[in-house]
């Protein structure tokens, strides 16, 4: 199966952002154990790129592991270089799409526009990351409309009370933070199984 095709079949991409390094690892493990097997980490962490290489080194078999907030090309190439399979941004940047593929990474650019998720598209794109998404998946169902052949996935602002919604509306994956793994997340067995826990209603939410 190929990142992409991964992606696609598990939908979930937990995000981590501004993570403590040492607490990485239990935290990986608890999502995958969890069903969540996509994993984010955003380059503006402390130490992303070893955090990135870590998780790539001994969870590659069980999780996909991915760079967020990647602004630029030299970023991208970073990041792959450390392992990450998937790279993500918040915005549109055009040569980070054609280096992201040229690395045989799989693109996720962030549009919030009609035109600007066409422009990543056209440019690339393998999915388009709908950021902020925190406006509703009523504006995500609408932009559907004219833009069918286009993969989506809503990021910012879904959690388990709308992800149903944001299926609905055509999403093909989902971009999750603090709804799933909570800033300062502690790596205590009482907190990791909460952590496990929330993996498992996310995944079941979309069964």
């Amino acid at each position: 199966m190929t990142s992409l095709e991964r992606i696609l079949e598990y939908k979930i991409v937990a995000i981590l952002r501004g993570c403590v390094p040492e607490r990485i690892p239990a935290i990986a493990a608890a999502l995958a154990e969890g069903g969540v097997c996509l994993l984010e980490i955003t380059l503006n962490s402390p130490g992303a790129l070893e955090a990135i290489r870590r998780v790539a080194d001994t969870m590659g078999d069980k999780l996909l592991v991915g760079a967020g907030t990647v602004l630029t090309p030299a970023e991208a190439e970073a990041a792959i270089d450390a392992g990450a399979r998937f790279i993500l941004s918040p915005s549109l940047d055009i040569d980070t799409i054609r280096v992201t593929r040229q690395r045989g990474a799989v693109s996720i650019p962030g549009a919030f526009t009609a035109t600007e998720i066409l422009t990543a598209y056209r440019n690339g794109a393998d999915i388009v990351k709908v950021f902020p998404a925190s406006v509703g998946a009523a504006y995500f169902r609408d932009l559907r409309g004219p833009l069918p052949q286009i993969p989506l996935m809503p990021t910012g602002g879904v959690n388990l009370a709308n992800i149903r919604e944001f299926r609905a509306a055509g999403a093909v994956a989902y971009g999750i933070g603090s709804a799933l793994v909570p800033a300062g997340q502690e790596t205590t067995p009482e907190a990791l199984d909460a952590l496990r826990q929330r993996a498992v209603d996310y995944i079941k939410t979309l069964v």
